[in-house]
């Protein structure tokens, strides 16, 4: 048991930011993805020594991310704004300030779905097979949902990277 709990807090220390960056991705709110880390290891820590074996610690937590979201986003004291606009996390690299506050306001327009694909393909990187494993689809799906965010985000951010000087 003590070696259980060694390798589960191993592994949270190592990945706990990763997947706040994640959860705050998928839903947009920082007291919200904070909620859905713990959610997520919890839930691990319970399945903790079938996880392991399986091999896939990672894609397991990323679906019990997007699968706790989409439960928290269908609660009706989660449907309220919360009175705590303006309250980002600060990011230490990436895009210029300007920028990210024009990306992270697009990604906040699109529909859950095409969040989902964008954050798990872009931000973490996955492949479509791995996506759309994680999300429990089919690859095409993977694709069009792929397809109508980012066409989506290019006919948002594209005035607003120009008015900044960015790229055209």
């Amino acid at each position: 048991m003590a070696a259980r709990d060694e390798e589960f807090s191993e592994y949270v220390a190592q990945r706990r930011t990763q997947l706040r960056r994640i959860a705050y991705l998928l839903c947009g709110d920082v007291h919200k993805a904070e909620d859905l880390v713990q959610t997520a290891l919890m839930k691990l820590y319970v399945a903790w020594n079938r996880v392991q074996r399986s091999g896939n610690v990672d894609a397991y937590v990323r679906r019990i991310l997007v699968n706790s979201g989409i439960d928290e986003s269908r609660r009706p004291w989660r449907r309220e704004n919360a009175g705590l606009d303006g309250l980002d996390p600060v990011a230490t690299e990436g895009l210029a300030f300007e920028d990210r506050g024009a990306l992270l306001a697009a990604l906040n327009t699109l529909p859950s779905g095409q969040r989902r694909v964008v954050v798990l393909r872009f931000f973490v990187g996955l492949t479509i097979e791995e996506t759309a494993t994680d999300l429990h689809c089919s690859t095409g799906t993977v694709k069009s949902q792929s397809s109508r965010a980012l066409a989506r985000l290019n006919e948002l951010l594209t005035p607003d990277f120009r008015a900044v000087g960015g790229p055209r």
